[in-house]
């Protein structure tokens, strides 16, 4: 009898489960939620699908296109959060033309963060190329963000010693309300906690805008520092989008450039959204046979987590399933994907999907004046 029921319970899991993530066909349960997060990292300022240096439209990038891979996410699961891992604003011409020629002369806002603005990411952190123009730069474009930009291992320079009287160059956190409806209809709110890290290399790679002005801290260090604050103001879940990559011999607190490894082994994080490497996890990942590594669900170390590749060439999706019981909510189940936005057939990049033509409109002004401006560069070469 004890083997039947092992048996019939198996077989429930595995069923309830293998449906769709949105879309479950069975009777709806209440307080059941089906949450989706998506992730966007390192568009080095690629939000066209256009190759400044070549001077001509391409398909294998641009967050134009991966705007599209959103709405149809969103459609897919309505319950969604967007949020972006850093390298956004440094990386191609337009970025350059937009911070050494422009400033702000064709828009008040930087042209990055008004597509943001459209496609309402709600919270982003930083990379360490977001820091190449200067810290007037970056405080002048993300003034004009209407969704936060987080960071929790940068701090003033006070030019002493690491203390935990540490002020913080940035909001280290943000707690959002998310409205949801769970797949009886009903609906709830759930705290999902965001927490946002750099490597802590930046501080070599952008030593002219940073030096005398600015203490990094190890990754681990600080998050283990503030995701206990954050449970107790009563996130129910906690994401963290870093900018640092996937090292499985990274240690914590000697501040790895590449420390997702160790950071998924902080107590109470959920889930992990990372960038910095340009690579893809779990769909193309290498990290197969590493201790602790799912690649078929997206794990590392039990922790959900997803990297999106680089310049928009692929849309980071992790879905969660969560439950409600005595008030409080847990993850019943996860899984990660990278979702690109074109493919390769016989050689040649073919594709997927189409460009979002209210973010060509957006841009349509910079974009016209940085492809007249690498003209006249290249006739002077």
């Amino acid at each position: 009898m004890c083997k039947k029921f092992i048996s019939f319970f198996s077989i429930f899991i595995i069923l309830f489960f293998s449906f769709p993530v949105y879309g479950y066909e069975s009777e709806p349960l209440s307080g059941i939620v089906d949450l989706r997060l998506m992730e966007t990292t390192d568009l080095h300022g690629n939000i066209v699908d256009y190759d400044y240096i070549k001077n001509k439209k391409i398909v294998e990038f641009g967050l134009a296109r991966t705007a599209t891979l959103i709405k149809q996410a969103r459609k897919e699961v309505p319950n969604s959060l967007l949020f972006d891992d850093g390298d956004l604003l440094q990386g191609n011409l337009l970025a350059d033309y937009i911070a050494y020629i422009d400033r702000f002369k064709t828009e008040p806002i930087h042209p990055m963060i008004n597509v943001m603005n459209y496609l309402k990411y709600d919270a982003a952190t930083f990379g360490n190329h977001d820091f190449h123009y200067g810290l007037d730069f970056l405080h002048r474009t993300i003034t004009g963000a209407k969704f936060p930009f987080i960071n929790a291992n940068m701090y003033v320079n006070d030019h002493k010693p690491y203390n935990f009287n540490e002020i913080n160059m940035f909001k280290p956190y943000v707690i959002l309300n998310k409205k949801v409806k769970d797949r009886s209809g009903k609906k709830h709110t759930i705290k999902v906690g965001v927490i946002g890290f750099v490597t802590p290399s930046v501080m070599i790679w952008e030593k002219k805008a940073l030096a005398g002005k600015v203490k990094v801290m190890d990754i681990v260090k600080s998050a283990e520092a503030f995701v206990p604050r954050m449970k107790e103001e009563g996130a129910d879940i906690v994401v963290a989008l870093a900018h640092s990559g996937f090292d499985e011999k990274a240690k914590p607190y000697e501040k790895a450039e590449n420390a997702v490894y160790p950071l998924s082994l902080v107590p109470g994080i959920d889930v992990i959204l990372f960038g910095h490497q340009h690579r893809v996890f779990p769909d193309k990942s290498k990290l197969k046979g590493i201790s602790g590594v799912d690649t078929s669900m997206g794990t590392i170390n039990g922790v959900s987590a997803v990297e999106a590749g680089s310049w928009g060439n692929y849309l980071g999706i992790v879905d969660l399933i969560l439950q409600k019981n005595n008030g409080k909510w847990a993850i019943l189940h996860s899984k990660s994907k990278a979702v690109p936005i074109f493919k390769v057939e016989k050689k040649k990049a073919k594709p997927l999907i189409k460009s979002d033509p209210k973010i060509l409109q957006i841009v349509k002004e910079i974009h016209e004046k940085a492809i007249q401006y690498s003209r006249r560069i290249s006739n002077k070469k």
